[in-house]
């Protein structure tokens, strides 16, 4: 620890706590209504994805009381898991509040932190008890009470002391983890956009037939576009399709096969290739099942139905198949995200989709001349997310080396006026 920061007892650090409010799911002239953030909404609070952070109407003079301000720490303090346990922490900020469209509170198996911000930086608290969490300390203040994991908050603030470096200095350490989360967050929402892109031309071109409809009403498509696509349409399996387009089964587009088990000691969490299951990435490894694009399907399980993908190879697990395109990888995965695969699945104790179901699925097939098209629009934008996926994870795993060092003081850093 560097020799001048303090250890000052966290009681003393706290200007004002609360437990939190679940409320009611129905409305009334005495309640307000109040986005109410549970445990498992933290890293949708991190990332600043509200939208699926429950709505709830609390009365009117606790939710006054309990209303989160930018600055606010939520620490969980029951609920936990056998591998997850309680003292997870999720930091309030202003762009947070902004963007809620509504007032925001925590739930009842929480409660909020306000710090007196004359001794310490709230961004700087909540970074030191991450550092705690991810060191394991927090667990050693959890007890298990008829089922139910709780966090024993005050004996926690009552025996813990907080290392206080100078303000700027705290301010400055929590602006350079700051930046890196704000980094993370700003990718998240350049591949949401990228995402949506894709979605759209898909949509359009394969689902929609905008082009076929547009050409079929006379000019208006640049030429090399209309080209493409003919002016009428014809009856299938599938209903209308552009006149010309034929239906198809996936396996003619590409081929799939059952994943395979890597043993558990090569499945490291940082790595060269990522390691795909049924739920997308479960670590990462040194060898790889394929070497360049393919898709991981999820046949097994809760996630039974799921699609992942990357162009720079993997190792496609036993709970997943790979589907590797013959050509059009784009027009491949863009035809599996937009397929609900519920009713393929089979299986009463666990979900299952054979790979014969996934080899029979149809999609409308192009001429190949649209399919190259597609292709050229929507690899860049593909290429764009995976590289930013990327981005981020080096990010993550620098902030989280740094943290440790940062906090402790073992790395010590020159704080800015504008870190104030």
């Amino acid at each position: 620890m560097a020799s001048e920061w303090q250890q000052v007892s966290l009681g003393d650090l706290i200007e004002f706590t609360r437990d939190g409010e679940w409320g009611n799911d129905q409305p009334c002239q005495d309640r307000l209504e109040m986005l109410v953030v549970r445990g498992t909404d933290f890293a949708r609070l991190r990332l600043g994805t509200l939208t699926e952070i429950p709505r709830r109407f609390i009365d009117r003079t606790a939710a006054e009381r309990k209303q989160l301000r930018a600055g606010d720490v939520v620490i969980e303090t029951a609920g936990g898991t056998k591998d997850q346990s309680t003292g997870r922490t999720a930091l309030v900020k202003q762009s947070h509040l902004e963007r809620a469209g509504l007032p925001i509170t925590c739930a009842s198996f929480a409660r909020f932190l306000r710090f007196d911000r004359g001794k310490v930086d709230p961004g700087f608290m909540y970074w030191w008890l991450q550092s705690l969490y991810a060191s394991g300390e927090m667990e050693t203040h959890q007890v298990q009470h008829t089922g139910v994991a709780r966090f024993q908050f005050t004996k926690f603030v009552e025996n813990t002391e907080a290392p206080v470096p100078p303000l700027l200095e705290q301010r400055a350490i929590a602006h350079i983890l700051g930046t890196l989360d704000d980094k993370i967050e700003l990718n998240r929402r350049v591949n949401e956009t990228l995402e949506a892109m894709a979605r759209a031309i898909f949509k359009s071109w394969f689902v929609d037939f905008d082009p076929v409809r547009t050409k079929a009403k006379g000019p208006g498509l640049p030429k090399p576009i209309a080209d493409l696509f003919p002016d009428r349409f014809e009856d299938s399996e599938l209903g209308e399709i552009p006149e010309g387009w034929r239906v198809a089964a996936l396996v003619e587009l590409a081929t799939i096969q059952g994943g395979k088990q890597l043993p558990t000691e090569e499945c490291m969490p940082v790595g060269t290739f990522p390691v795909f299951g049924a739920n997308g990435v479960m670590g990462y490894a040194e060898r790889t099942t394929h070497a360049e694009f393919v898709i991981a399907f999820g046949r097994v399980g809760a996630y039974c139905g799921s699609v992942h993908w990357t162009y720079s190879g993997a190792w496609i697990n036993n709970n997943a198949s790979s589907v590797v395109p013959s050509r059009w990888p784009e027009f491949v995965l863009q035809s599996m995200l937009g397929t609900d695969f519920v009713g393929m699945r089979t299986g009463s104790a666990q979900p299952f989709i054979p790979n014969s179901s996934l080899a029979s699925l149809q999609v409308v097939r192009p001429p190949d001349e649209v399919l190259d098209a597609f292709c050229s629009l929507v690899r860049p934008l593909r290429l764009m997310e995976q590289g930013s996926q990327k981005q981020s994870r080096t990010l993550a795993a620098l902030r989280d080396t740094l943290l440790p060092k940062l906090i402790s003081g073992e790395i010590r850093v020159k704080y800015m006026e504008q870190c104030r």
